[in-house]
């Protein structure tokens, strides 16, 4: 089955959720696909200082202003769309990211490994590394951002089913997009990794994002990464089922090979 997988990569503005909302949702303009993946923290921007200023961008996964602009996009475009944001959830606050599908459904992961000062303003996620279903029936698991340094959580993923991983990121540090070809690799699975662009302030703190958002075959391959800055979405396509082959020589699988009681994990 060829399936049409999108990255979306932008500056979003801090605090600015419907400025970010119309912003996404005018790159889309003319863009057809059945999957589309958007940064992490893509309603918010990413540089808090405070408690406060996570709770003014804090929304439902359900009925939140993300999820009904989204929702209606999913329906009107027939695509599936992954998109991080700032969620609440009985008065505790995740960086987390929603799958949107045509149908109306809505999945949510909450970042599990928090980054940095991350770790000031967001529970640590609790919802697991689950695949769910976008478009198609196709299975997609969810990382975000620094996921990528933990290979548990891909081959979590890829153990679980998933033949695409859409990540979304707001990556500082220099190694992920390179690391993440080993992921991709060692799972023989698809990868989608939609990063941020541009320079952020808020008072005397800075972060510059380095872009080069990508999408990868499952042998690692770069289809296409983008630059640092470039803002605007990408489309391609690819066939997920080649996820579901493991083999990497006649003679050796993926994960058939691998001898679990020799491995320490804890």
């Amino acid at each position: 089955m060829k399936y049409r997988v999108g990255v979306c990569q932008f500056k979003p503005i801090f605090l600015k959720v419907n400025e970010n909302l119309q912003k996404m949702a005018s790159l889309l303009q003319g863009i057809e696909a059945d999957l589309v993946v958007f940064p992490e923290l893509a309603t918010s921007g990413y540089l808090f200082n405070s408690i406060d200023e996570v709770k003014a961008v804090a929304e439902d996964a359900q009925t939140g202003v993300t999820a009904t602009l989204f929702g209606k996009l999913s329906k009107q475009n027939n695509c599936s769309y992954v998109v991080g944001f700032v969620e609440k959830k009985a008065n505790k606050y995740y960086n987390s990211s929603m799958l949107i599908n045509p149908d109306g459904n809505i999945f949510v992961y909450r970042k599990i490994h928090l980054f940095f000062e991350e770790k000031f303003f967001f529970q640590p996620g609790n919802s697991g590394f689950n695949v769910f279903k976008a478009k198609g029936g196709v299975e997609v698991g969810l990382m975000i951002c620094f996921d990528w340094i933990f290979p548990e959580a891909a081959r979590t993923l890829a153990l679980n089913g998933a033949k695409i991983i859409a990540h979304s990121a707001n990556l500082v540090l220099p190694w992920c997009q390179q690391a993440m070809i080993t992921r991709s690799l060692e799972n023989r699975i698809f990868s989608i990794t939609s990063n941020r662009t541009g320079l952020e302030k808020n008072g005397k703190k800075e972060l510059f994002f380095t872009g080069q958002s990508q999408i990868l075959t499952t042998k690692g391959e770069i289809v296409k990464r983008l630059n640092e800055a470039e803002e605007t979405i990408f489309v391609v396509e690819i066939e997920p089922d080649l996820a579901a082959d493991k083999m990497i020589t006649e003679h050796n699988h993926a994960f058939d090979d691998r001898r679990s009681g020799f491995y320490k994990i804890r």
